[in-house]
């Protein structure tokens, strides 16, 4: 059983590109070729979008070849299969990784355990509830990434999904 995702690299210095590829391509067991364009939300930036067929994990091992590379902003999407929910992971410099598992919408599905987690922490006034919730949701990482997410002008859109 396979899935298939997409790689958003959002933001990487020009010396990184290269091993951006050579780490996507030790992932997948085959040979990458990024289209590098200028990322105009921080300038002297590259980005590129990458779309990748594989088996489920797949998502989880690219984003664990580019963790911890400062300076690098990337999001790793896998749609669900039948063997496997949907998954997406964020990174930014600043804030680490973020990863969730999302739904046949898209969805982020927040794990019974992880709420009521958020919800002691509340009682013992060790974190605010809306904070909470909205870290669980990666709305931090969202708020971070969102001006990275628009490529400029004349650059190519993927459409990944209809909903009607």
């Amino acid at each position: 059983m396979t899935t298939r995702g997409v790689l958003y690299v959002h933001s990487a210095p020009r010396a990184l590109c290269p091993h951006v590829e050579w780490a996507v391509a030790g992932v997948l067991g085959a040979r990458v070729n990024l289209d590098w364009i200028r990322q105009p939300a921080s300038p002297g930036t590259w980005r590129a979008e990458f779309s990748w067929q594989g088996d489920p994990g797949t998502a989880s091992k690219l984003a664990s070849a580019l963790r911890g590379w400062h300076l690098l902003r990337f999001e790793v999407t896998a749609e669900p299969c039948p063997t496997a929910e949907g998954e997406r992971y964020s990174s930014t410099p600043e804030l680490g990784i973020f990863h969730a598992v999302t739904g046949m919408h898209g969805d982020i599905l927040i794990p019974e355990d992880r709420l009521r987690a958020a919800l002691a922490r509340s009682k013992r006034g060790e974190g605010d509830l809306e904070a909470e919730l909205s870290r669980l949701l990666g709305k931090p990482w969202d708020d971070e990434l969102e001006p990275f997410r628009y490529a400029g002008e004349g650059a190519p859109v993927r459409w990944l999904h209809q909903v009607v």
